[in-house]
């Protein structure tokens, strides 16, 4: 019972002036293990080395002031937020994944899996990430679902842009039922997209291509890992030559 006692008042005690001055003379020590973590890093990069990744770029205008000319900045905000989360829909929609699958053999439970990422600031370019430990398949998913991904958006607004035109005939006329049945349709297709939302594939050809952690990052981990189970040693198992 007394040791476990001096044992927990030892490990919640304040740091002390000679904690210190045991790290500060245990420098060589400190460099070691920074050396030898560094080079653990190292070498685990070089045998586990992390997956490739590609990024597509697709720029997206939503054309705030002709959606919204008049309206506050908190409607703007709402309107932006609401259209970003619609397109982020459109590009995990199952027609969009089927046509990456399609072009590329692989099934949409992987790509859903973790295998694509999407990055998107709104108002600005929207990147179609992909990761894949073969180079080549990783820059062939990222163009394939940003094409996949335009190809959808367009279409949906197309389909916004007939049903209004459809909707102001049919209010013209409202007995039609050529128009009726064309806006019940066209409102069946409809991706609830704005009209005046334009897209660009900006880049999907000749994409950038690297892996997805450096290898700094590894040596940088393994150094700092080791620092700090030397910095544990020096504190937690302190040398006969030091106690003496």
């Amino acid at each position: 019972m007394t040791d476990n006692l001096m044992m927990k008042t030892w490990l919640l005690a304040p740091p002390s002036l000679d904690d210190f001055l045991r790290l500060l003379r245990a420098w060589r020590f400190w460099l070691l293990g920074a050396l030898v973590g560094g080079l653990l890093g190292a070498g685990f990069y070089a045998i586990f080395p992390p997956e490739y990744r590609a990024r597509a770029t697709v720029t997206v205008d939503f054309n705030l002031e002709r959606a919204w000319p008049d309206d506050p900045d908190s409607r703007l905000f709402y309107y932006l937020d609401r259209e970003s989360r619609r397109l982020a829909e459109v590009a995990w929609a199952d027609v969009t994944m089927q046509a990456v699958t399609a072009k590329t053999g692989v099934a949409v439970p992987v790509l859903r899996a973790g295998k694509l990422e999407l990055s998107h600031p709104q108002d600005g370019a929207w990147h179609f990430h992909a990761s894949d430990p073969q180079a080549d398949l990783a820059v062939k998913l990222a163009s394939a679902w940003a094409e996949a991904f335009s190809a959808r958006a367009l279409e949906g607004i197309g389909v916004e842009v007939a049903l209004s035109a459809a909707r102001k005939a049919l209010e013209a006329d409202p007995t039609d039922e050529a128009l009726k049945s064309a806006v019940d349709a066209l409102q069946a297709q409809s991706l609830g997209l704005t009209p005046e939302l334009q897209l660009t594939p900006s880049q999907i050809t000749d994409l950038p291509v690297a892996r997805k952690t450096g290898l700094g990052t590894y040596v940088l981990g393994g150094a700092g890992v080791f620092l700090a189970v030397a910095a544990f040693w020096v504190l937690f198992f302190p040398s006969r030559e030091r106690n003496a």
